[in-house]
Protein backbone atom coordinates (compact mmCIF):
# COMPACT_ATOMS: atom_id res chain seq x y z
CA UNK A 1 0.00 0.00 0.00
CA UNK A 2 1.37 3.10 -0.63
CA UNK A 3 1.36 6.00 1.58
CA UNK A 4 0.00 8.75 -0.55
CA UNK A 5 -0.38 11.61 2.64
CA UNK A 6 3.31 11.22 4.70
CA UNK A 7 4.31 13.85 7.57
CA UNK A 8 7.25 15.13 5.96
CA UNK A 9 9.58 17.27 7.88
CA UNK A 10 13.06 19.09 6.80
CA UNK A 11 15.98 20.27 8.58
CA UNK A 12 19.28 22.18 7.29
CA UNK A 13 21.94 21.17 9.81
CA UNK A 14 25.36 22.86 10.29
CA UNK A 15 26.83 19.17 10.34
CA UNK A 16 28.60 16.78 8.21
CA UNK A 17 25.99 13.97 7.22
CA UNK A 18 28.57 11.69 9.21
CA UNK A 19 28.11 13.40 12.30
CA UNK A 20 24.12 13.61 11.79
CA UNK A 21 24.05 9.86 10.67
CA UNK A 22 25.95 9.43 14.37
CA UNK A 23 23.18 10.60 15.86
CA UNK A 24 20.83 8.69 14.17
CA UNK A 25 22.19 5.51 15.52
CA UNK A 26 24.44 6.31 18.48
CA UNK A 27 22.38 5.30 21.85
CA UNK A 28 23.77 8.05 23.69
CA UNK A 29 23.89 10.69 20.83
CA UNK A 30 20.55 9.83 19.61
CA UNK A 31 19.30 9.97 23.80
CA UNK A 32 20.16 13.44 24.21
CA UNK A 33 17.91 14.75 21.46
CA UNK A 34 15.18 12.09 21.12
CA UNK A 35 13.91 10.68 24.60
CA UNK A 36 14.01 9.67 28.41
CA UNK A 37 14.58 5.68 27.50
CA UNK A 38 16.23 4.40 24.29
CA UNK A 39 17.10 0.76 23.15
CA UNK A 40 18.37 0.59 19.56
CA UNK A 41 20.14 -1.42 17.76
CA UNK A 42 20.44 0.42 14.26
CA UNK A 43 20.40 -2.39 11.40
CA UNK A 44 17.96 -4.53 9.35
CA UNK A 45 15.85 -6.58 11.25
CA UNK A 46 17.23 -4.35 15.07
CA UNK A 47 15.10 -2.90 17.41
CA UNK A 48 13.63 0.41 17.99
CA UNK A 49 12.25 1.09 21.38
CA UNK A 50 11.38 4.63 22.70
CA UNK A 51 10.01 6.12 26.19
CA UNK A 52 9.76 10.08 24.81
CA UNK A 53 8.21 11.45 27.54
CA UNK A 54 8.24 9.25 30.61
CA UNK A 55 4.79 7.56 30.20
CA UNK A 56 4.60 6.11 26.99
CA UNK A 57 6.70 3.31 24.79
CA UNK A 58 7.08 3.71 20.82
CA UNK A 59 8.33 0.44 19.61
CA UNK A 60 9.60 -0.61 16.16
CA UNK A 61 12.07 -2.53 13.89
CA UNK A 62 14.90 -1.00 11.56
CA UNK A 63 14.41 -1.64 8.13
CA UNK A 64 16.95 -0.36 6.29
CA UNK A 65 20.45 1.37 7.41
CA UNK A 66 23.06 2.76 4.67
CA UNK A 67 25.78 4.81 6.61
CA UNK A 68 25.83 7.96 6.32
CA UNK A 69 22.97 8.46 4.23
CA UNK A 70 19.61 6.37 5.13
CA UNK A 71 17.72 5.39 8.25
CA UNK A 72 13.69 3.09 7.66
CA UNK A 73 12.46 1.89 10.70
CA UNK A 74 9.00 0.86 11.60
CA UNK A 75 6.70 3.12 14.48
CA UNK A 76 4.04 2.82 16.26
CA UNK A 77 2.84 2.86 20.31
CA UNK A 78 3.41 0.03 22.28
CA UNK A 79 1.96 1.75 25.54
CA UNK A 80 0.52 5.21 25.82
CA UNK A 81 -2.60 6.95 24.58
CA UNK A 82 -1.41 7.46 20.73
CA UNK A 83 -4.14 4.65 18.70
CA UNK A 84 -0.95 3.55 16.50
CA UNK A 85 -0.27 -0.02 16.83
CA UNK A 86 3.21 -0.99 17.59
CA UNK A 87 5.72 -1.15 14.56
CA UNK A 88 2.76 -0.07 11.92
CA UNK A 89 4.05 3.19 10.47
CA UNK A 90 7.42 3.68 8.61
CA UNK A 91 9.87 6.39 9.05
CA UNK A 92 12.24 7.16 6.53
CA UNK A 93 15.09 9.90 7.51
CA UNK A 94 17.44 10.78 4.46
CA UNK A 95 21.03 12.52 5.44
CA UNK A 96 21.71 14.43 2.37
CA UNK A 97 24.95 16.65 2.09
CA UNK A 98 24.14 20.29 1.49
CA UNK A 99 26.84 23.14 0.92
CA UNK A 100 28.55 22.73 4.42
CA UNK A 101 25.89 20.95 6.17
CA UNK A 102 23.02 18.34 6.02
CA UNK A 103 19.89 18.25 4.97
CA UNK A 104 17.77 16.20 6.84
CA UNK A 105 14.17 14.81 5.53
CA UNK A 106 11.98 12.98 7.73
CA UNK A 107 8.84 11.32 6.16
CA UNK A 108 6.91 9.52 8.46
CA UNK A 109 4.51 7.30 6.63
CA UNK A 110 0.97 5.16 6.85
CA UNK A 111 -0.13 7.18 9.70
CA UNK A 112 -3.78 6.15 10.39
CA UNK A 113 -6.23 8.66 9.11
CA UNK A 114 -7.75 11.43 12.16
CA UNK A 115 -6.33 15.12 12.44
CA UNK A 116 -5.64 14.51 15.80
CA UNK A 117 -3.12 11.61 15.31
CA UNK A 118 -1.34 13.24 12.23
CA UNK A 119 -1.11 16.91 14.37
CA UNK A 120 -0.19 14.94 17.34
CA UNK A 121 2.96 13.54 15.53
CA UNK A 122 3.58 16.89 13.75
CA UNK A 123 4.10 18.63 16.82
CA UNK A 124 6.73 15.64 18.16
CA UNK A 125 8.52 15.37 14.86
CA UNK A 126 8.61 19.77 15.18
CA UNK A 127 9.72 19.71 18.30
CA UNK A 128 12.26 17.35 17.93
CA UNK A 129 14.06 18.19 15.00
CA UNK A 130 14.53 22.09 15.95
CA UNK A 131 17.45 22.83 13.65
Amino acid sequence: MIDDNPLVKEVYLDASPELVFSYLTEQEKMLRWLGLTLEIDPRPGGIFRMDPIGRELILGEYLEVIPPRRIVFTCGWERGNIKVPAGSTIVEIDVVPEGDGTLLRLTHRNLPPGEDVRSTHDFGWSHHLVG
